[in-house]
């Protein structure tokens, strides 16, 4: 057996304890989903759906996101008018912590291509959301829709991302149709896990639907922490076993490579965060921030932020 020098000792001393760490670093979080609104505006504002909201602006996304140790986020669209696009582009603009946001265009509409190109010219613009959010709104339909699917063929062209919801399993399934007719298509599905597991023949179909899914460029957005009673309140304090069917069969279907975190919550953060360190750092740092860089093509804007690539 060779004999190790004393440098040969003391490099190899560094590079454990470098290793060790990194391996104690926070992990750095992307929230991939937040919502900025004035209702206090001229012309108001059709979210949220309560009035005499206060407003959530940039610093209050901020405010609320430092402290539980995210560097950036993306906002996504709640507003059904095609004008909020670009209020949020404004009001994002000299906020750096805003990596960039998800809007709303309805490629139903004769006139989406028109405003994709206008709005696709700011690099902030990462993509649109559709599917049942709105009245009017219904993926389910539009996926037999010669014109909806030329316009998606359209979108997929610009190479942003298209984000379904909100989830129900119809709304999965059309997913599946859309994946199949635009195989360019880049897909985030929101909020997947406030999804509740069916019973019987209808998690069998459910299940195959995200297996064909996977083999497409589609990625699972986890938002928060599945709730089994939802005309209950959560359990208090957060269980991680009550969450964990859920976790486990999302995981088991989509691996560690497509799965993006979002949200705010410290206790759901907590627990995902033990969730998927049980799984190793890589898996930690995939799902918290790395997955969100193919998924939504984000801007660095923040030397506190991740590096894409790195």
């Amino acid at each position: 057996m060779p004999r190790l020098d004393r440098r040969s000792l003391l490099t190899a001393s560094a590079a454990s304890a470098a290793l060790t760490a990194a391996d104690a670093a926070p992990v750095p979080i992307i929230d991939t989903h937040f919502h900025l609104h004035d209702q206090t505006r001229p012309q108001g504002a059709p979210y949220p759906f309560t009035p005499n909201q206060p407003p959530v602006l940039p610093k209050d996304f901020r405010a609320s996101a430092i402290p539980l140790g995210i560097s950036g986020g993306i906002k996504v669209e709640a507003s059904p008018w095609v004008e909020d696009n670009l209020w949020v582009l404004m009001v994002i603009h000299d906020e750096p912590m805003i990596v960039g946001m998800v809007g709303n265009l309805d490629p139903s509409k004769p006139e989406f291509r028109e405003y994709l190109e206008r709005y696709h010219r700011n690099k902030l613009f990462l993509g649109i959301r559709y599917g049942n959010i709105w009245p009017g709104h219904d993926i389910v339909a539009q996926v037999r829709n010669p014109d909806f699917i030329a316009n998606m063929k359209f979108f997929a062209q610009t190479r942003l991302t298209f984000e379904a919801a909100n989830p129900r399993l119809d709304l999965v399934e059309a997913t599946l149709r859309l994946a199949e007719k635009v195989p360019d298509l880049r897909i985030v599905l929101g909020h997947l896990q406030a999804l509740a597991l069916p019973a019987g023949a209808a998690l069998r179909s459910y299940r195959a639907n995200l297996e064909e899914l996977r083999r497409h460029n589609v990625f699972v957005k986890v938002s928060g922490l599945h709730n089994p009673r939802p005309t209950q309140p959560r359990p208090k304090p957060f269980e991680p076993a009550v969450y964990r069917p859920v976790m486990d069969f999302i995981w088991d279907i989509f691996g560690e490579d497509r799965l993006v975190y979002a949200g705010r919550n410290k206790q759901a953060l907590d627990i995902l965060m033990e969730y998927f360190l049980d799984k190793g750092r890589p898996a930690a740092e995939k799902f918290f921030w790395k997955n969100s860089v193919p998924a939504f093509r984000w801007v660095h804007r923040d030397p506190k932020q991740p590096k894409p690539g790195l």
